[in-house]
C-alpha cells in the first residue's frame, strides 16, 4: 500500500487515540485497525473534495458499515449503529491510515454525497451569519446566538446589576462574620449561586463555584473573595473603564456576546499549533480549553466549547497538530478567547513547538496578562527544558538553574510525564494556575505526547 503523505501529515497514533470517547473505543478500534475487517478503503484527494478518508467494514451483518472521516476538520461518519463518536469504525479506519495502510482512491458516491450535504448545510450557515444581526444564527463552534435587541439587553442588564449587588452584600457579610465562619461553605453559597444564575451572570457564578474548592485554605479563600468583589465594581464603574478592561468585566460577569459579533471583527491568520486540551465538569455541564499558539507570532489563545449530558463536544482539534487558518477573537479577557472562522489547510503534525520560555519568563508573562485581566484562572506555558522531580510529597518541574514550578495536585502522579522524559529536561506545554502548573504535553521524538 502507498503511503498517504502527499495531501496532509499523517497523524501519530496518540493523535488518533486522544479522539477516542473512551478507553474501550480505543481497545476496539485497534481490533480494528487490521486487514480482516476492511472491505476495501481509500483517501480521496480529489479538487472538488476536502480530503476523506472512507472504508466499508464488515460488522456482524450482511452489508458493511460505510465509514468516513473528513481530515480537515475532523469530521466523521459511519452507518453502524453505536453511539460513540466517534466509533469504533472511524478510529480504526484513522489507524489504518496513520500506519500507512489506505492508498489515494475516488471516493465511492456515498462519500460524496456526505461531503456535499456537509458542505451545503455550511453555505447555508455563511448565508445566515452575513444576514440582519437580529436573523443570524451564528456558526464557527460558537454559541450560536443571535443578537438580543436593545430592550431585551437592557432587561438583562438591569437583573445583572441587581444580582452583583446581592453579591456585594454577601460578601460584606462573609467578611463581617470572618473567614473561619466563611470556610464551613453550607447553604448559604448555593444560594448565593443560584442567586446569580437567576440573575443571568453565569460566569460570575461560577467563579463563585470554583470559590468552594479553596475554602480550607484561607488566604486563597480571602483573595478569590477579593476578585469577585472587585468583579462587582468593575461591573458598577462601567462607563469609566478602558473599553478593553470594560470588555474583560463583561465577559467576566458572564453577559453574552453573539457569535456573528465576534466573526464580524478582524480575522488573524497564523499556523495554530493545538497545545493542549483539558476538559472540566461543572454541575451538568462539561467544559473543554484547548489552548492554541500562533507558530509564527507566539500568540496564545484559547477556544472553548462546551457540552451538557449527553452531549459529545466537538473533536476538531488534536494536541500535536497544528493548521493555517483564519480566527476572531472575543473582545476582553486574558488569554484571548477565539473562533475559527476559516481553515485554509487540513491539519498537520506539529514539527516544533511554538512560544517556548523558561520559567521565569512564563511567570513574567502571566504577570503581565494578569495585570491587564485580574480575573484570569487559567495561564497557557510553554516551559524549555524542565523535568519533573520530586520534593518529598510534592512534584515540580525544575530548569537546570533550579527554578521550579508546583505541579497542581488535583493532577494527580505524573508518572507518564516522568516515563516520556526519563530525567531529561523537555519542551513542557500546560495551564498554570493558582493550584499550580498542570502539564498537559511533552515533546518528545520530535513529537507532542498528550499527558
Amino acid at each position: 500500500m502507498a503511503e498517504t503523505t502527499t495531501v496532509t501529515t499523517v497523524w501519530t497514533t496518540d493523535q488518533v487515540m486522544a479522539l477516542a470517547p473512551d478507553s474501550s473505543a480505543q481497545r476496539a478500534a485497534r481490533g480494528l485497525a487490521g486487514d480482516r475487517a476492511w472491505l476495501e478503503t481509500g483517501l480521496s484527494v480529489a479538487d472538488d473534495l476536502d480530503p476523506t478518508l472512507w472504508g466499508l467494514c464488515q460488522g456482524s451483518g450482511n452489508t458493511p458499515y460505510q465509514t468516513a472521516v473528513d481530515l480537515t476538520e475532523p469530521a466523521f461518519k459511519c452507518t453502524c449503529p453505536s453511539r460513540k463518536f466517534p466509533c469504533k469504525h472511524a478510529l480504526g479506519l484513522l489507524l489504518r491510515w496513520s500506519a500507512g495502510s489506505v492508498p489515494e482512491a475516488v471516493a465511492p458516491s456515498w462519500a460524496g454525497a456526505w461531503q456535499a450535504a456537509r458542505a451545503a448545510r455550511a453555505n447555508r450557515a455563511n448565508r445566515a451569519a452575513d444576514g440582519p444581526p437580529e436573523q443570524a444564527s451564528g456558526g464557527g463552534g460558537g454559541s450560536g446566538r443571535a443578537a438580543p435587541g436593545e430592550k431585551a439587553q437592557a432587561r438583562r442588564a438591569d437583573r445583572i446589576a441587581g444580582g452583583l449587588d446581592e453579591l456585594d452584600r454577601w460578601l460584606a457579610d462573609q467578611v463581617r462574620s470572618g473567614l473561619a465562619g466563611a470556610g464551613k461553605g453550607g447553604a448559604g453559597w448555593d444560594t448565593m449561586i443560584a442567586r446569580l444564575v437567576d440573575a443571568q451572570a453565569a460566569s460570575a457564578a461560577g467563579i463563585l463555584r470554583r470559590t468552594i474548592a479553596v475554602l480550607g485554605s484561607p488566604e486563597r479563600l480571602l483573595g478569590e473573595l477579593a476578585r469577585l468583589h472587585l468583579l462587582v465594581g468593575g461591573y458598577q464603574r462601567l462607563a469609566d473603564l478602558p473599553e478593553e478592561l470594560a470588555a474583560s468585566v463583561r465577559m467576566r460577569v458572564g453577559v453574552p456576546i453573539a457569535t456573528e459579533a465576534v466573526l464580524a471583527g478582524p480575522a488573524v491568520r497564523d499556523r495554530w499549533q493545538v497545545h493542549g486540551v483539558r476538559d472540566e465538569i461543572e454541575e451538568q455541564l462539561t467544559v473543554r480549553r484547548a489552548w492554541l499558539r500562533g507558530a509564527g507570532s507566539g500568540r496564545p489563545l484559547i477556544v472553548l466549547s462546551f457540552a451538557v449530558a449527553g452531549q459529545s463536544l466537538p473533536i476538531d482539534l488534536l494536541p500535536g497538530t497544528e493548521f493555517d487558518a483564519d480566527v476572531c477573537l472575543y473582545p476582553g479577557g486574558q488569554p484571548e478567547r477565539a473562533l475559527i472562522a476559516k481553515r485554509h489547510a487540513p491539519p498537520e503534525r506539529m514539527h516544533a513547538v511554538a512560544g517556548g520560555a523558561g520559567i521565569e519568563a512564563g511567570l513574567r508573562a502571566h504577570a503581565e496578562a494578569l495585570a491587564g485581566d485580574p480575573w484570569l484562572d487559567y495561564w497557557p506555558m510553554v516551559l524549555e527544558a524542565v523535568c519533573p522531580v520530586r520534593d518529598g510529597a510534592t512534584w515540580l518541574l525544575a530548569d537546570p538553574g533550579g527554578t521550579a514550578l508546583p505541579l497542581d495536585p488535583a493532577a494527580g502522579e505524573p508518572w507518564r510525564l516522568v516515563a516520556v522524559t526519563a530525567g531529561r529536561p523537555a519542551t513542557v506545554t500546560g495551564e498554570w494556575s493558582a493550584a499550580g502548573f498542570r502539564p498537559l504535553g511533552v515533546w518528545a521524538d520530535d513529537r507532542l505526547v498528550r499527558l
